[in-house]
């Protein structure tokens, strides 16, 4: 480079690049907006969408390629595009598949954010949904019609965490030619294989994995992230171009902290899930409790179906659980007792090193009170990674002191 008459424009346009070849345990962070070109004809022959080129920061940098790459793994899938969180993944898989006239089928525990954006923005554009109840194959089939174009599972069930029969549901979607997507958020690639259901048999897999990386991959309670990971290179086009439309991005300083969270996620996975093992299992000794949730509970709503299905893996069951609490203590009583814990800490989400309580009301959640749920009053907990002896101290004498 010629040399310049001011220092500050050299400071901008300096001739120093750093030598090829540094290689680290953790990928390198790149952020851009802004991608250079080094000719004309660069500019206009490189290709983004097949991950061989960077044209835009939007498109994908070495930061989000390598997130992307390591997340398909992950979950046994070949694509993947990233989110700002998970809801908006859910979003993505809507806005890419769907049109006016089309109707999708949503499981009675699906996640509770995903039901306004159908009741609100997609049915003013003609796109319409109904509710099926998960633990019932017949009423799954009974509603698909010529209309339905996507089926979602959720497993285990948000909040009532009941695990439905995710081979059925996903065989029967099959059978009738409709797309079938999964919020495999609980799951988290480590439980089960979303793609693969039946290792060693016909292929029978779900279409569509969307995943808040805002948990487990996360593990911090402080990054928003989603992802949505497929198998077949038409869908993830269509995805991907919408994705590409809409303008959906994630941070690099993000997705370092997902990265950096990956390798640990395994041993995370299982802490949070034998902590949580054991806390359900003193739960159900409680006699203020008079239902306790868990997939690992036999008597849990759908325990066959998650041994059929999880009995391999690392963890296999998540850190969550959720309790009924008799319906003989009011509701002013059970916000109490959620205040009198000292660890557990008020908070939506999961999969961070706190343990969280939030009592639910479920008639507003539900179409119908679901046969298989005691009446009372529903509290989920989600375990961190906490002594699992001083949550259980802390469950004990919040419980004592005003649940009597």
């Amino acid at each position: 480079m010629e040399r310049l008459t001011h220092p500050t424009t050299g400071l901008i346009h300096h001739p120093y690049s750093a030598p090829q070849g540094f290689d680290a345990p953790m990928p390198g962070v790149f952020k851009a907006s802004t991608v250079f070109f080094p000719t004309v004809a660069a500019l206009r022959s490189r290709e983004w969408k097949d991950k061989s080129a960077y044209t835009y920061g939007l498109h994908g940098t070495p930061t989000t390629f390598v997130l992307e790459e390591r997340l398909s793994t992950l979950e046994g899938g070949l694509q993947c595009v990233l989110a700002p969180s998970g809801l908006a993944a859910l979003a993505l898989v809507a806005l890419a598949l769907l049109q006016s006239g089309d109707e999708v089928l949503l499981p009675d525990n699906a996640y509770s954010a995903y039901k306004p954006l159908f009741d609100c923005e997609l049915k003013h554009w003609g796109i319409s949904y109904q509710v099926y109840n998960p633990m019932d194959i017949a009423d799954m089939q009974a509603r698909i019609s010529a209309r339905t174009r996507l089926v979602w599972i959720e497993a285990a069930g948000s909040v009532t965490l009941e695990f439905p029969d995710i081979r059925a549901l996903v065989r029967t979607c099959k059978a009738h030619g409709v797309l079938v997507a999964l919020d495999n958020t609980w799951g988290a690639g480590l439980a089960f294989n979303p793609f693969d259901l039946q290792p060693g048999m016909e292929p029978l897999g779900v279409d569509i994995s969307a995943h808040a990386l805002t948990k487990y991959p996360s593990g911090g309670g402080d990054v928003l992230m989603g992802s949505v990971i497929t198998r077949d290179p038409d869908l993830h086009m269509k995805i991907k171009l919408t994705h590409m439309r809409l303008g959906l991005n994630v941070g690099a300083n993000d997705a370092e902290a997902v990265l950096r969270a990956l390798p640990s996620m395994p041993l995370r996975y299982q802490a949070h899930d034998q902590s949580a093992r054991a806390l359900a299992l003193w739960c159900q000794s409680r006699p203020e409790f008079a239902q306790v949730l868990h997939p690992a509970l036999p008597d849990s709503p759908g325990h066959a179906h998650w041994k059929s299905l999880c009995k391999t893996g690392l963890g296999a069951a998540a850190g969550l659980f959720s309790v009924v609490i008799s319906p003989r203590y009011a509701q002013n009583q059970v916000d109490a007792f959620c205040e009198a814990l000292r660890l557990f800490r008020i908070g939506y989400s999961w999969g961070g090193p706190i343990s969280l309580v939030v009592p639910y009301n479920l008639n507003s959640m539900r179409q119908t009170w679901p046969e298989h749920i005691a009446r009372g009053t529903v509290v989920r907990f989600a375990i961190g990674l906490e002594a699992v002896e001083d949550l259980r101290a802390d469950l004990e004498q919040a419980l004592n002191a005003l649940l009597q």
